[in-house]
């Protein structure tokens, strides 16, 4: 299927997305390889939901699965397609860093498949989980302890809109906790003092 010089049909397109399943199956077999095969069924499933086969969200998704979706999306770009030719390093990059801007890859992940690949990474990493630049200013007050009053005055938007970007931020990090929000906060190093107010 993968050397099909033509678009795929509806047939075709179903028998590929069923390739991570087969996986996991093939991998099962021999015990050893369970774990493995249940992470490798992972690789196209997208934070955002918006990957197969299962078309899981974040909160399903742990990291060695981020990890590995992203360089599973690296590696494709590094062959030649019946489509396209391999794309160029730098083109390769942009990709990435797009899909984690667009909340489909984590960018913690992208930036460690970056890194691996020899590419020159930010010092900071893009923010985790694909969060929008507001989501991240939340995820800071929401992490010192703020209410969602307190942080609807802070950054001059209704309670309503802070709460939909809450709703947003857990989603995205797949957590339940405000707790577990400061110790993703901590994690990326956003608590520090160039966070500060």
């Amino acid at each position: 299927m993968w050397d099909k010089p033509t678009d795929w049909n509806v047939g075709e397109w179903e028998r590929v997305r069923t390739h991570p399943y087969l996986t996991q199956r093939i991998l099962a077999r021999p015990a050893a390889l369970a774990e493995v095969g249940a992470l490798a069924r992972l690789h196209h499933e997208r934070l955002d939901g918006s990957g197969y086969p299962h078309g899981l969200h974040a909160e399903a998704l742990p990291m060695t699965a981020r990890i590995l979706a992203a360089a599973d999306v690296y590696h494709a770009m590094t062959e030649s397609r019946p489509h396209r030719r391999p794309l160029p390093a730098a083109a390769r990059a942009e990709v990435l860093q797009g899909q984690a801007g667009a909340g489909r890859l984590d960018g913690e992940a992208v930036a460690a498949v970056l890194a691996a690949a020899g590419h020159r990474v930010r010092r900071r990493p893009a923010p985790p989980a694909g969060l929008t630049p507001r989501e991240v200013e939340v995820l800071i007050l929401l992490s010192r302890g703020c209410t969602n009053r307190a942080i609807a005055s802070e950054l001059s938007i209704s309670p309503k809109t802070v709460g939909s970007h809450v709703e947003h931020i857990y989603r995205k990090l797949g957590v339940s906790t405000r707790g577990a929000v400061s110790m993703v906060a901590m994690r990326h190093g956003l608590l520090g003092p160039d966070n500060l107010g």
